[in-house]
């Protein structure tokens, strides 16, 4: 399959820059996808360079890249550290991410990511995983159904959501997304249905995967894995993702304020570099799932 057909990468140009290619350093991409990130930072290396990528989806695999210089890992980010240290490596030189959902997941109706299809409610990013958005729906009590449509769809109306959802389970097992927006249909007005729906499905699909989760544990293993210089490039969706990010690189914590030495100053692991950088008119206008993406990079001190 071809890499755009699967999966059109966004900001390229600016995130493979923002990682400051050394030809002879080692490389992590930790969300491989249609390999257009990797590929871009295969071109800047040396033949000493290494390039090592990772994605948890099987249908990525078919993506691979044949070169000496590259690897790619199935797997989660999540464990970047245990994956590198059994390929031999223990420092890297930067770290890329673009952490949305690809093109190829949106566009396979079965896999449940989008408004568009009536599907059975799936969303796992890793189809080896046995818990879906079925059993999020079906099983999690009403009022952790209400805390995850707040806290990830920033959905005002999560507790009646719940409630509903709650209720129509008790009668039958809702198992297609169609069935849910049914459900949910006094909460989804017409002018506002495809905006809602975003937001039910992004909460859903974030807790199905652990995606929030995931983020925090690959940003604390990248302040041991980066060398002093060593950069961070990392395309944020949605502001729950951004905040974390930007946070971590701004003082290396996600929340709270580092503690001051008794001259007042304290000491952080990374200095963001320049401001944050969003796709311009034209890039949106050829792919427009990139219009919501933020890139923020930083370099490890």
């Amino acid at each position: 399959m071809l890499t755009m057909e699967y999966h059109r990468p966004v900001l390229l140009s600016e995130s493979v820059e923002g990682l400051n290619i050394k030809p002879d350093g080692i490389y992590i991409d930790v969300t491989f996808g249609g390999g257009g990130h990797s590929r871009e930072i295969l071109k800047n290396l040396g033949e000493n360079g290494k390039l090592i990528a990772f994605d948890q989806d099987p249908d990525a695999l078919q993506n691979s890249i044949d070169d000496p210089r590259f690897i790619l890992v199935n797997g989660n980010f999540r464990h970047i550290k245990r994956f590198l240290r059994f390929h031999g490596y223990s420092q890297v030189d930067g770290i890329l991410g673009d952490f949305g959902v690809s093109s190829h997941q949106f566009d396979i109706a079965e896999r449940g990511f989008s408004t568009r299809f009536e599907s059975e409610l799936d969303m796992r990013m890793d189809q080896r995983s046995d818990f879906s958005a079925f059993d999020l729906i079906n099983s999690y009590s009403e009022n952790d159904l209400k805390e995850i449509l707040y806290k990830y769809g920033e959905l005002r109306s999560a507790p009646g959501m719940a409630r509903l959802i709650a209720e129509e389970r008790q009668k039958n097992p809702i198992t297609t997304t169609q069935q849910l927006k049914e459900v949910l249909g006094r909460f989804i007005p017409k002018h506002k249905e495809n905006k809602i729906l975003a937001q039910v499905y992004q909460a859903i699909r974030i807790e199905v995967n652990h995606e929030l989760e995931a983020l925090k544990e690959l940003l604390i293993q990248s302040n041991e894995l980066l060398r002093p210089g060593g950069r961070l490039s990392l395309i944020s969706y949605h502001s729950l993702e951004d905040r974390l990010v930007k946070r971590f690189m701004r003082n290396g914590m996600f929340e709270g304020e580092p503690e001051k030495d008794v001259f007042g100053k304290f000491e952080v692991p990374f200095k963001p570099v320049g401001k944050f950088i969003i796709p311009s008119e034209k890039e949106i206008k050829k792919n427009n799932r990139a219009r919501s993406a933020k890139l923020r990079i930083a370099e490890k001190l």
